[in-house]
């Protein structure tokens, strides 16, 4: 009958056991050929192992931290009663550097509930990004501003999007 010996080993965070059969007669000792054949299946075992670990999944970097953190900006929502006051906020927006990039979307259909009654109006929407520090600060600022009784001013966060525009929306507001 043959005698084998067992050995376990811990390769790559897995235990793997490798069973060297031996052909003497001896009870199970390292012989020579049980030593080729251990050397043999280690070599073998390790040569299918990765070269590289896997790469880490990609993330969204920022000029500044180095990773980006979800909600450290945001785009801001505002309607306005017409374009020139749409205008307005938007460029004393950047002025104050209370933003760094404002769009003036044309002719929003608006429809509400004002004492009690739907009202209906045309609106000029404005999407203002900034820093979601700085949104605070922002609304305030076009509270004091804005003709409405009760402006519409909201704030979502960003989630995700390209390093070289938060890059630069960082320098926008500085």
């Amino acid at each position: 009958s043959r005698s084998s010996l067992g050995m376990t080993f811990l390769v790559g965070g897995q235990a793997t056991t490798l069973i060297v059969q031996s052909l003497c007669w001896k009870p199970p000792l390292f012989s020579l050929y049980s030593h080729i054949l251990l050397v043999y299946y280690l070599t073998m075992f390790i040569t299918l192992l990765p070269k590289k670990p896997p790469k880490a999944p990609y993330s969204l970097r920022s000029a500044v931290a180095g990773s980006y953190v979800s909600g450290t900006y945001s785009i801001v929502f505002v309607n306005c009663p017409n374009e020139q006051i749409a205008r307005d906020i938007a460029r004393a927006s950047l002025d104050k550097k209370l933003a760094a990039s404002v769009n003036i979307l044309p002719k929003a259909s608006s429809l509400y509930f004002w004492n009690g009654e739907i009202e209906e109006a045309t609106e000029i929407l404005l999407l203002i990004k900034t820093k979601t520090s700085k949104v605070h600060a922002l609304s305030s600022y076009i509270r004091l501003v804005h003709p409405f009784e009760i402006p519409e001013v909201f704030s979502l966060p960003m989630d995700q999007g390209d390093v070289h525009y938060f890059k630069w929306l960082e320098e926008g507001v500085e």
